[in-house]
């Protein structure tokens, strides 16, 4: 008996991922399984994705009535949210459109806007976009005209954000509160890797949805080295939902001829190669991704010490997990504030890295990063 409780709470730890690579694995799910998996998919923000992987895998009879109900509401949640996504894109694209300039969708937005497989279940917490640099300052006056207004407004964070980020602070409709951030790279300038934003605007596509053909989307290996670097820089308090959203990207960029190619061209272009290494690393461990073994080799063979890849591996492990304790153990604590020192650690060099915790430990009430 005492192996089998073992076994049991490990299985519980990582059921979410588990049933997510393999649906059919439900038929084995007792009721408290059950019960772990709707908790561990809502903490994760992945109720909507499993409901569609569930109802395009396995028959409906093989899951129980109580559960669909909780699968159903969270589809309809995210039909909503897709919906509202598009509205607000809309009245985005009013505040934007004699500025005539070209404005790139980002992330969620992309997904939604572009049918991509990613936005299928999915909830959308903001809005993000990429402009030139140089249109910044024209584009947050049409965007305080039309409503959106800035949601840190003391003198540090201003400086955080317009001198050290990739974005000016996030902005919030004063009507709507729609939320939404205006970027102008993709990865902190302070990072000390500086991607150049104009290849990823000029190879940007525009968006197929004839509603909102103003906008584009990057195209298809720029969109994953996005996202893999968004993540892996740190932003890890929605990171299983953001990994599944990079091994449905994955999914359907591969039936594209040379998608892997080009991925590892661009990342090493854009010199993000660790970033979509992770990525690649973390999708395959966790959803099962098809992935060539030789573009592993290859990737690896870019990114140094495989003892430095395989504590990353471990770091990460320990932080894609739902946000609920029944995915948690004794190490959990750990790994989230290694993974928290470790995002500061990349997107700023020590000096500036120092000012700032300094800073933040002097103002605890400043709303500072």
């Amino acid at each position: 008996m005492a192996v089998k409780r073992v076994k049991r709470a490990y299985r519980a730890r990582t059921l979410l991922t588990d049933i997510l690579r393999t649906p059919t694995a439900i038929s084995h799910l007792a009721k408290r399984d059950w019960e772990t998996l709707i908790w561990q998919a809502r903490a994760a923000e992945l109720l909507g994705q499993l409901r569609h992987r569930l109802t395009t895998t396995v028959p409906n009879t093989d899951i129980p009535i109580q559960v669909a109900r909780h699968l159903d509401a969270a589809w309809k949640i995210a039909l909503l949210h897709d919906q509202a996504v598009r509205y607000e894109l809309l009245h985005l694209q009013d505040a934007l459109l004699e500025q005539g300039i070209p404005v790139v969708l980002l992330k969620g937005a992309a997904y939604c806007a572009q049918k991509a497989d990613a936005a299928t279940g999915r909830v959308f917490n903001d809005i993000d976009i990429l402009v030139p640099k140089g249109a910044l300052v024209d584009s947050e006056k049409r965007l305080l005209g039309a409503g959106w207004i800035p949601s840190h407004l003391n003198a540090y964070d201003q400086r955080y954000y317009r001198e050290w980020m990739h974005e000016i602070p996030p902005m919030e409709h004063k009507n709507r509160s729609t939320v939404l951030d205006v970027h102008h790279t993709i990865v902190p300038p302070t990072s000390g890797i500086r991607p150049d934003p104009d290849l990823l605007i000029e190879s940007s596509v525009r968006v197929d949805d004839p509603e909102l053909l103003f906008f584009k989307v990057l195209n298809p290996e720029d969109m994953v080295i996005h996202s893999a670097s968004h993540l892996f820089f740190g932003e890890f308090h929605k990171g299983l939902r953001d990994l599944y959203d990079l091994h449905s990207l994955f999914v359907q960029f591969s039936t594209n001829d040379g998608f892997w190619e080009r991925l590892l061209a661009r990342a090493d272009e854009l010199h993000l190669t660790e970033p979509v290494l992770d990525a690649l690393s973390e999708s395959s461990r966790l959803f099962g991704t098809a992935i060539p073994e030789d573009i592993f080799k290859r990737i690896e063979g870019r990114c140094g010490a495989l003892s430095t890849h395989r504590w990353r591996g471990w770091l990460f492990e320990q932080a894609l997990r739902p946000n609920h304790p029944s995915a948690h153990d004794s190490m959990t604590s750990v790994a989230q504030w290694l993974i928290f020192a470790r995002s500061h650690w990349l997107r700023m060099p020590l000096p500036l890295l120092a000012y700032h915790l300094g800073h933040k430990a002097l103002f605890r009430d400043a709303k500072s990063k």
